[in-house]
């Protein structure tokens, strides 16, 4: 054993495996601390090496020429890699071992060199140290260099158009500003939690445990084994949780229940939205971060989706206890809380499990089981799914009458596309419904900022390592984006305050409460007449109410499934119109996209908003030359011309009362051609809701007649390059827009 430490190789392979195995142990969570994990990932590693070292010595070599301690040494590192490579490190396979190469002969450097120092040969021990250690500082810092955002020269409209009215400048407050309500701030649960003091001893109030056992049916084996063993409870009786940020005063309050997602089932994650319960409770509602971390993923196993029903049971279970509170059972919360007046907020498989919540809150039977009897249809008027998956669950929930808000990312590492927007679209109101849909999207934001406590790395190490983290906004700044789009839709939905509800038509209008960023928003009411949506048939030349489409002179034109970076289905079709023609261009080679009206806006009253949803599209299809294929040389404005039946016209660009949406374009790790094998597309298409007023037409013409509006014409003059695409063309009269008028003018 002696002579076998005393070889330079073998010692050099020794550190590589006991530094790579260390390291894995290190972040590998066992539930011990981690420098525990290290140590036993270093013993583990070296017994594992010098195991399969004396194994394969055992096999006697028939190649004489062939050192049988360097085919032992390469043989034993090697299957020792492939373990660490399967079971721990996960990356790149090409990456894993380049890395472990790079390592090492870094490892190789050190050995010999020390080990010529201590036989006091001569000095070139020295140098052979210093090499290894220049080596590991140059090639930590090229790893590092190559962070950044690539894409921030392609950025394009990014100042603020002086057309546009700032909310707070017509008295609108900042909803993210703290209230007047002192807060109080208690916890209750079962009381005898083994694991979180704060469930145990600490609690105010106790509550009873609830039965999953049909619910979660896929509690058992391993899963069930290790679970109960850690947590000191099973299926049979899930722990009602909660940390309660309440006002102080009389009530009766709104109810806000926040329930986090996915994440390691010991690193708590319901802490993490304090800042939101806070500030709601500050502001007149009950915020309440609810406790599922006993049925997160962990190296016990992660349910694969198949928690998803327990995750939105869960949250009907903790309004259920409410609501006997309320009723009386507790006097220090009878008729503290407006129980028809109810927001669920969830974050990445909490902002599924909110919807799923929402659908069974309607039905009386769990649909997955129907000896499980459901009794609950609370007053539930909102959901907000924060970076949310939508494909865990293998029901597809399709909500109806509801207020919705999605926030996610641009830089999610975790949840990569816009998966709240499928909800979005899937989400229908009957036209007596008073309520909303929004999706905000912001450019440099992760997924695990909205939680305080997950970090900056949406992956753990050594995974977070491939990542790159320096493009994204601060902690503090993404979560400052969470605190207006939370707080101004409760109060929006909860405490009827429309005028927050122009927070959601567009961002354009909250600036100065937001981080300096990129942000696409989208924005649906019934009070929006619908033109088109490109959703009832494959005919491109038709659409609603016997409309009529016309076009020329475009190089793209079509409608078409929007696509997620992935290839997965957005769920929503849209019309993609593309044009490319020289400076000195005809007047009637202008591309032009007509829509013929002849009795659709019927009845509908006096205008006020011409409205559209807007994106940018992939400009590559133009196939265009060297000189012309970079954003910077194309253009997303286009004029909007009004016709009526006698022919007058009136027209106005969109820029000139909106700030135009930019292609956001996403770097998430430090090499190009991983993101392309492990996320897919650097972008994918996300539309911005776009709005010209009517009077924007009329400053320019007296002779217009909206009653006789015949023809609404998108004629791209304004630039000769790009690809648009466009959705959800409508208008809203008058009596709609009211609310809006005190941002746009």
């Amino acid at each position: 054993m002696k002579k076998l430490f005393s070889d330079p190789i073998f010692l050099a392979t020794t550190l590589l495996i006991a530094m790579l195995f260390g390291i894995a142990g290190f972040h590998f969570e066992l539930g011990f601390p981690p420098m525990i994990g290290m140590v036993l990932g270093i013993i583990i590693g070296i017994v594992l090496l010098v195991s399969l070292k004396l194994l394969i010595s055992l096999v006697k070599p028939l190649f004489k020429r062939i050192s049988i301690g360097f085919i032992t040494t390469f043989l034993s590192g090697l299957m020792a890699l492939v373990f660490l490579k399967n079971f721990a490190f996960r990356w790149p396979t090409l990456l894993f071992y380049l890395l472990a190469v790079w390592v090492f002969v870094c490892c190789l450097l050190l050995t010999f060199g020390l080990k010529k120092i201590i036989q006091k040969k001569n000095n070139k021990g020295w140098v052979l140290v210093i090499v290894s250690l220049i080596t590991v500082v140059l090639g930590l810092y090229g790893f590092n260099s190559l962070d950044g955002d690539p894409y921030l020269e392609a950025k394009t409209n990014l100042d603020t158009n002086t057309n546009i009215s700032l909310l707070s400048e017509k008295g609108v407050v900042d909803p993210s500003q703290k209230g007047s309500y002192e807060v109080e701030v208690f916890t209750y649960g079962s009381g005898t939690d083994e694991k979180r003091t704060e469930y145990a001893e600490e609690v105010k109030i106790k509550t009873p445990t609830v039965d999953a056992f049909r619910i979660l049916p896929d509690w058992k084996g391993k899963k069930k084994k290790w679970r109960e063993k850690f947590w000191g409870f099973g299926v049979e009786n899930f722990p009602l949780n909660g940390r309660v940020y309440m006002p102080k005063g009389d009530g009766p309050f709104p109810l806000v229940l926040m329930v986090h997602g996915n994440h390691s089932m010991i690193d708590y994650s319901d802490a993490g939205y304090a800042y939101l319960g806070e500030l709601l409770a500050s502001r007149g509602s009950i915020a309440v971060s609810v406790d599922e971390n006993f049925i997160n993923a962990h190296w016990s196993g992660d349910f694969r989706g198949k928690e998803m029903p327990a995750r939105g049971w869960l949250l009907l279970k903790h309004l259920e206890q409410w609501k006997k509170w309320n009723d009386g059972s507790n006097a220090d919360l009878a008729k503290k809380v407006d129980m028809n007046n109810i927001v669920l907020v969830g974050h990445s498989r909490g902002g599924e499990a909110v919807s799923i919540a929402a659908a069974f809150n309607e039905l009386e039977r769990f649909p997955d089981d129907a000896e499980e009897a459901f009794n609950f249809g609370f007053g539930i008027k909102g959901i907000i799914s924060i970076a949310p998956t939508d494909y865990r669950y293998e029901r597809e929930i399709t909500l109806n009458n509801i207020n919705y808000l999605s926030l996610q990312g641009a830089y999610d590492s975790d949840e990569v596309s816009f998966w709240g927007m499928r909800p979005y679209h899937r989400l229908k109101f009957t036209d007596d419904f008073n309520g909303f849909k929004a999706g905000v999207y912001m450019n440099h934001a992760n997924h695990g900022q909205f939680n305080s406590t997950w970090g900056r790395s949406d992956f753990g190490a050594p995974m977070k390592w491939l990542l790159n983290l320096k493009p994204l906004v601060s902690g503090e700044d993404q979560r400052q984006m969470a605190k207006v789009c939370v707080s101004a839709f409760v109060e929006a939905v909860l405490k009827e305050n429309k005028e927050y509800r122009n927070v959601f038509k567009s961002v354009d209008g909250i600036t100065d409460w937001l981080p300096k960023e990129t942000y696409l928003s989208q924005y649906a009411d019934t009070s929006k007449k619908i033109l088109m949506d490109f959703e009832d048939d494959i005919d491109v030349t038709t659409g609603k109410d016997s409309i009529q489409i016309t076009a020329e002179n475009f190089k793209i034109w079509r409608e078409e499934g929007l696509k997620s970076r992935d290839n997965g289905k957005q769920q929503n079709n849209a019309l993609v119109l593309g044009w490319k023609y020289g400076s000195n261009a005809e007047k009637d080679s202008i591309p032009q996209y007509h829509v013929h009206i002849p009795n659709a806006l019927k009845d509908f009253g006096a205008l006020d908003t011409l409205a559209l949803s807007v994106g940018v599209g992939d400009i590559s299809e133009l196939d265009l030359k060297e000189d012309e294929g970079d954003f910077k040389n194309a253009g997303f404005n286009f004029s909007i011309v009004l016709k009526d039946s006698l022919g007058n016209e009136a027209s106005a660009d969109l820029a000139s009362t909106t700030i135009l949406p930019v292609p956001i374009r996403s770097k998430f790790t430090k090499f190009k051609f991983l993101d392309s094998e492990m996320i897919g597309k650097d972008w994918e298409v996300q539309l911005k809701s776009c709005y010209v007023p009517i009077s924007a037409f009329l400053n320019k013409t007296d002779s217009l007649d909206l009653s006789k509006l015949r023809t609404i014409s998108l004629v791209f003059d304004k630039d000769s390059l790009g690809v648009v695409v466009i959705d959800d063309i409508g208008v809203y009269g008058q009596n709609e827009m009211e609310e809006k008028s005190s941002q746009l003018e």
